[in-house]
This record gives structure tokens, sequence and C-alpha cells, in this order.
């Protein structure tokens, strides 16, 4: 089935079939739809260091990257690339190599002569360095001059590209969109479409088809909603044309990973993207495994056939974010526990726990997030909402009996499967009744229990799905069968909800072999269910991988919510990668801006080495630290910058003083205190 065509920007909704496109040569690297997906990565030496960033290079060729970029911000640069290049072929590394172009056109002609591939930022390639004024174009005939502008300066690039048989990427960031777009499209996905489009324009009026586009931006909503409306524009133009995709200041750590996978894979499992690459703040040949895993993922999707049955799709609207949100439990009379907390209205987290987890209560308590006060527990900030059992304990076990109800009094709720509550009926607990077995037939609650709720594996019918709203469940799990496409089943059963006029909470359910590693578990968790929730389909999740760390599998859960712009535990750091253009140590300033802001749920902080990945690029972030100059730190509120030039040494603590200035600093609860004095004593 295809999508409607005003609104088509992949090959289907019903299974991954891969978008179609020429085939762009990068040196000897092939990218498009008949290839498999290039990896990318990025140095982050000085260029200039000729030695160093040719032994970074080789770093990353020898951890699996098929091409590498290197920042070129001036001539002393662009005169280091060619010596670069020529020592990499002297070492026998031909990878190819991508100059970073923003300000500097006639460097982007120096290194044309060196490189493989020049990526220019269209925001900043004809515009220069932002200033961030409000500027109007009211008559169009100064919008068009300007377009002439563009034309003027990009064509030599283009013409020489075409001549060397160089490639270019014509790469919009959300932040950096030049004060002509923003006039007329404002700071969206629109705009950043347009404003490639005008570059893509150029190229084609000179019959070059050499290059590849990207639309990259720190949230990932943003950044998914640009790609699908370029490639559906693309449609529409019969364009084909590769996409190059990432989460620009994606961040560190098991944050920044799962930031890139819930944008990256949500568009490969719509059969998007050709070359890709994670922007982390370590150092780049780490990027290189999230990146297999995700091309690993993508590739599985296109290759398995998988999908459902065609359906006519009404719920998503993919130039919009609307969430679905759900009911919250409502109490009934003569309840004697408060259902209103089995679920959060801004994102629900489970989690599985296990007869053996009981046995040690406070640790239990513990790892789902519980504050502990004389061994008893408290809910927190970032508690699991409720809990599913594997096992329900026997009658006669009253420590573990007593452990849940402990939980039950702090409204963490207790889900367990009926046939095993029928068989130790435990007070209180909610019934988790498979949706087929019961849409079947009456369903008679276990002695105890007045809720219930139902597991979805999408491989139901239609009047199944509708008997959802005579059931009248607490709660859906959706956990998708062995051998059905999570992405369209799960689009299809909300379809399906949506049509019966259900609003019941949906919880996405995803369960992960015993032994399975971390990394594997954050990349598959944000592909595959943040690329339901970037469309607003869902209310929460429930990671579970048996022998794994239930703290873990928690914090994973509410990492993704928060990625998704959903719940928010803690600070949102957006951190940029690290480049030859840094001017600090990014990952040990980032750890150290961490390690005092980080119990700041709600605040979002950048932290970024140079101007160029500054103010435009931490779009989202309500404070900002950019390097200004060697040693030196400008802080911002928003886009706007309020101090500038500060010394290295007291840029945290002002940083800390401009939080505390604009009221969005709490003081760090005790128990944490003490926690971060362990870690740096």
């Amino acid at each position: 089935m295809q999508l409607n065509v005003a609104h088509k920007y992949c090959e289907s909704i019903n299974k991954t079939i891969r978008r179609p496109t020429r085939t762009v040569m990068i040196g000897k690297v092939p990218v498009g739809s008949q290839h498999r997906i290039a990896l990318q990565t990025m140095t982050t030496t000085d260029t200039r260091n000729v030695q160093l960033t040719v032994d970074q290079v080789k770093k990353c060729a020898d951890a699996g990257a098929d091409i590498v970029r290197i920042t070129v911000q001036g001539k002393k640069e662009a005169e280091a690339c060619m010596k670069i290049r020529e020592q990499l072929f002297k070492d026998k590394y031909d990878v190819p190599l991508v100059a970073d172009i923003h300000f500097q056109p006639t460097v982007a002609m120096m290194v044309a002569e060196a490189f493989e591939k020049i990526r220019v930022n269209p925001g900043n390639f004809a515009d220069g360095r932002k200033t961030f004024d409000v500027i109007n174009y009211d008559d169009p005939r100064e919008f068009e001059r300007e377009r002439e502008l563009i034309e003027e300066t990009f064509t030599p690039l283009v013409l020489k590209c075409k001549e060397l048989g160089r490639a270019i990427r014509i790469g919009t960031n959300h932040g950096s969109l030049s004060a002509r777009i923003l006039s007329f499209y404002g700071d969206t996905p629109r705009g950043m479409v347009e404003s490639a489009f005008e570059f893509a324009d150029v190229c084609r009026k000179h019959d070059y088809h050499n290059f590849v586009f990207s639309m990259k931006a720190s949230n990932p909503l943003v950044m998914v909603q640009a790609y699908r409306l370029l490639a559906e524009e693309q449609y529409k133009r019969n364009w084909d044309y590769p996409l190059h995709l990432g989460v620009t200041e994606a961040g560190e750590g098991e944050d920044g990973r799962m930031k890139s996978a819930i944008g990256i894979g949500a568009l490969l499992m719509d059969g998007l993207g050709d070359t890709i690459r994670v922007s982390l703040t370590e150092d780049p040949e780490f990027e290189m495994d999230p990146c297999k895993r995700l091309a690993g993922l993508g590739e599985s999707a296109w290759n398995s056939g998988l999908g459902v049955a065609p359906f006519s799709e009404t719920t998503r609207d993919t130039h919009t974010f609307t969430r679905r949100v759900g009911d919250l439990p409502v109490q009934q009379a003569g309840e004697d526990l408060d259902f209103r907390g089995a679920l959060h209205r801004d994102g629900t987290v489970y989690n599985a726990v296990s007869l053996a987890d009981l046995k040690q209560p406070e640790f239990l308590y513990k790892r789902l997030g519980a504050k502990l006060a004389v061994g008893m527990p408290f809910k927190d900030i970032a508690t699991s909402d409720s809990i599913v059992l594997t096992e329900v304990p026997a009658s006669g076990d009253k420590d573990a009996r007593r452990a849940l109800r402990r939980l039950q009094e702090v409204t963490t709720h207790v889900i367990a499967p009926i046939d095993a509550l029928a068989k130790d009926p435990l007070p209180g607990a909610i019934a988790l009744v498979p949706l087929k077995q019961a849409a079947a037939g009456p369903v008679k609650l276990p002695e105890g229990s007045t809720r219930m709720a139902v597991q979805i594996d999408g491989t139901e019918t239609e009047a199944e799905l509708g008997a959802i709203k005579s059931l009248n469940p607490i709660v859906a799990l959706l956990a998708t069968a062995d051998g059905v496409s999570r992405l369209h089943s799960s689009r299809r059963v909300f379809d399906a909800l949506k049509r019966h006029g259900i609003t019941t909470p949906v919880v996405h359910r995803i369960s992960f072999p015993a032994g399975t590693v971390r990394d594997e578990i954050v990349i598959t968790t944000g592909s595959l269910v943040g690329g339901l929730l970037v469309d607003g389909l869902g209310d929460g999740a429930m990671v579970e991988c048996p022998g794994e760390d239930t703290d873990f599998l928690r914090t994973t859960a509410f990492g993704l919510l928060q990625g998704c712009r959903m719940r928010n535990i803690k600070t949102e750091y957006v951190s940029c990668p690290s480049c030859g253009r840094t001017l600090f140590n990014l990952q040990e300033v980032t750890e150290q801006i961490r390690q005092r802001t980080g119990h700041l749920p709600g605040v979002a902080i950048a932290v970024m080495g140079c101007i160029v990945n500054g103010p435009g690029e931490m779009a989202d972030a309500d404070f900002g630290y950019v390097g200004g100059a060697p040693g030196k730190i400008d802080l911002y509120v928003g886009k706007e910058v309020v101090r500038r030039g500060i010394p290295m040494e007291s840029a945290c603590d002002q940083l800390i003083e401009l939080i505390k200035e604009h009221g969005r600093w709490v003081e760090r609860p005790v128990e944490e205190e003490s926690k971060e004095l362990v870690a740096t004593a």
C-alpha cells in the first residue's frame, strides 16, 4: 500500500521498503539505495596538526568508518588538508575525506582539490556568521535577490566539484538557518528543506547530481519531521538524492546513543537513509559501534519483508507532532489502594520484577528509583510507576507479599498474569489478560483484584482491538509477537484504537534475550519504540531483559521518554561532538558541568566547543556554555549572549549563578550530594 502521493514520504506504511535513490560516489564509496549504509564520523583534532589528524582518521577507519569528516575553517586548515590526504594515501588509507565548511566559500574551493566531498551548511555558506537579529523581507524581490547571491557564491564550488568528480553534502542544521529563511518560514522543518533546495537547484541547473542531503537537529522530533518532509518533497519533484542521517549534538553515553537511535532509527525503519553518523561527545572511533548497530537494524528491517496487511492510516500527521494521550485512571468507590499513580501523565515507565528480586526488598526499591526512609519506599521523580510480575509469590511467602504491598501503598502498582493470580490471589493486583483471551468472552477477575490490564501482540483482528472499549482496562501493554514488525503493526493498532474511540493508555513493552549487551538494548529500544513515540503513539515504555540490572532498564525507559520529549526526570544536555574548531576539552568540561547540574529536570544546557556550534545549534537549550576564544567562555540564555569572555576556571560557577538568577536552580538532595562526594573521593 502506498501513502497518499500528496504526503508520501516513504515507499510503504505496511512494511519497511528502502527508498530508491541514485548512487552518489564519495571517492571510492558508493552511497545510495543499491548499496549498504555508509558509516561516518568526524575528527576532533586540530586540523592544522597534520600527524594527529592523520592518526585519528586511521583509527576511525580501522574502527569501521567508511567516510571521515574534518573541519576546515580557514586557509591554514585547507593547506593542512593537502598534507593529510597525501599522508593517508602514503599510509595506504584511501578512506574518503569530507571537508566541513561553514563560512568560507574560498576555503571550500581550495580543499576541493584534496578531499572527496565538501559539506556546506546552507544557513552559513552565503549568509555568514549569525547575529540572530530579526530581519523582515516584506518585498519578495528582495528575497529573490538574495537567492541570486546564493547562486553566485555557490556556483563556482559546484562547477569545481563537477570537474573533479567530488561530492557535496547540502547539510541544513535546524539551529543555523539564515535570517532570510527564518523571516519566511520560521525555525521550522519547512525552512530547513527550503534552505537546502535553494542550493540543490543551483546544482541541478549545472547538471551536477553527485550530492546528498541532510536535515540535522538536536531535537529528534524536529529532525524526523524535517527528513520526512525532505523525502516527501523529493517524491513530488521526482528527485532521488540520497540522505545522510544524524541527530546533531546528541551528547554522550547512553543519552547520546538513545537520542541518536530515536531519530536515525525511526527513519531507517521507514526505509529512509543511506549514510549515517552518530554524533557523540566522545572520541570519534566510539561512534562506530552505535553506527553499526543502527545500520544493522535498518538493513535487517529492509531485508526481512515483515509487515502488516494494508490498512488506511488516519492517526499520524507527519507534518506536526500531536501526542495521543490516554486517559489516566480514575479512583473507584470502595478501592483501598490509590490507582491514580499507576500511570504518569507525561509518560509511564514499568519494570519487570521476578521472585528473586523480591528477596531483597530494599535493594529492589532502590533499583526501581524509590527513595527509602527507615526501609520504606517512597515515590520520587524517577520511580517506576508500576511493576509487572513474571511470577506471583505463593500465599505463604509473606516477606515477598509485604514487599509488594509496600510498593502498592506508595502507588507503584503491581501487574501480574491473570492465570497466576487465579492460583495465588494478590490483594490489589492488576490482572494482566491477553487481549485475544479477554475479547473471546467474559473476564472473571481473581479474588482481590478490581482492575485489569490487557496485553496486545499486534496480530489482533479489528473486532478484538475494538473490544478494548467495553473491557475498559486500566492500561494496555503493547508487546508485539515474534515475527511481527513492531513499527507497522503498532501503527495499525493505534489507528484501530482511534477509529473505535478508545482512549486506554498504551505502554510499549519491549523484551530482549538474556545476555543482550546494553548498547544493543538502548539502540534497539530507541529505534523501534522511539520510532512510534516520535509520532505521539504511546503513553510509556517497559524495557525488560532477564538478568539485567533493573536500574539500567528503568533509566533506559526514562531516557527514551525524555529523548522523545515526553517526561523529563533529569537535566537535558545538548553537547557537540567536538571537532578541530573546539576551544576546550569538551568531554572533560561536559562531565564537570553534568556533575554539578545534573539534578535539574526541565532545564536544558548546551555545551558547545565554538561559535559555529554555538547559539544556533543549541536552539532547544535554556542556557549555553560556548567557547568564545581560547581559554574564554561565553554564557547564553537561549540564543542571547549574556556574559562574554569569562575565564574557563570560573565559567561553570558563573553558569550556575546564571541558572539561579533565572529561577531554575534547586539544591541537590542531601542523599545525592553524598553520592557525588563518594564518587569524586
